[in-house]
């Protein structure tokens, strides 16, 4: 079984001054935090909820992506 190790996280700042933290393979996997360390820690619980959805659904969690960054100019 996939565990959080297994995905890319992305992580930045929110218009509000919070955080977010989520993992792009994963669809509705994110969580909001103080700091972006609070936001890590926010979404492993999350990140376990789903893991459990797909389970009982009987589906495996879908495979990391490559992810690209661009700033724009």
């Amino acid at each position: 079984m996939k565990s959080l190790n297994d995905y890319k996280i992305i992580l930045r700042p929110d218009d509000n001054g919070t955080f977010v933290a989520y993992i792009p393979a994963i669809k509705g996997c994110h969580a909001w935090g103080e700091t972006p360390e609070a936001a890590l820690c926010e979404l492993n619980p999350v990140f376990e909820m789903i893991q459990e959805e797909y389970l009982e659904e009987g589906k495996n969690l879908p495979d990391d992506v490559e992810v690209t960054v661009s700033h724009a100019s």
